[in-house]
């Protein structure tokens, strides 16, 4: 997963996954990170998939999870997949705002760094989706990190999925 290659996993970390859905990161980082020392909270608007997930990962340490859409604490990182893709019938200029106060939110929230997915802009949707995906292109959303969150920003892109990926440092 794209998104996890802003972390450090050579030492104990916290990581805030924003839109975590019942958890399905843990399951990943259960395969794919073995041993790695992880305090992991994950923070999402719907009550019941933070119930859901509380039920699945209830014996699992170091993990918590909170309804809500900015975490509580500050984290060493913070990762978000795919909350910025269905738009709802927003306009563009909402849903921008929108995505602009959640890359501060993960900013405030972070120490080390943050990272985030978009669809890209050259792939059209079917037309029953198209008004309720949103789309973009990397570069005003690197020029947002770096020039108003003060972060060094690489874009990962070309990895089979019609999307790319922001890795923010800070």
């Amino acid at each position: 997963m794209h998104l996890l290659k802003i972390c450090n996993f050579s030492e104990a970390l916290s990581l805030n996954d924003v839109g975590c859905g019942y958890g399905a990161l843990l399951e990943y980082l259960s395969k794919r990170h073995v041993g790695a020392r992880i305090d992991y909270l994950g923070l999402d608007l719907s009550p019941a998939m933070i119930r859901q997930a509380r039920a699945l990962w209830r014996n699992r340490a170091r993990t918590q999870f909170v309804a809500g859409h900015v975490s509580p604490r500050i984290a060493d990182y913070s990762v978000a997949s795919g909350i910025f893709h269905v738009k709802l019938g927003s306009a563009n200029d909402q849903w921008e705002y929108f995505i602009e106060r959640t890359l501060s939110d993960m900013r405030s929230t972070s120490r080390h760094g943050f990272s985030v997915n978009f669809i890209e802009a050259r792939f059209r949707a079917d037309p029953p989706l198209e008004s309720e995906l949103y789309r973009s292109v990397a570069e005003p959303w690197m020029r947002f990190c770096k020039e108003r969150l003060e972060g060094s920003v690489d874009v990962l892109t070309d990895y089979g999925l019609r999307e790319f990926t922001l890795l923010v440092r800070l």
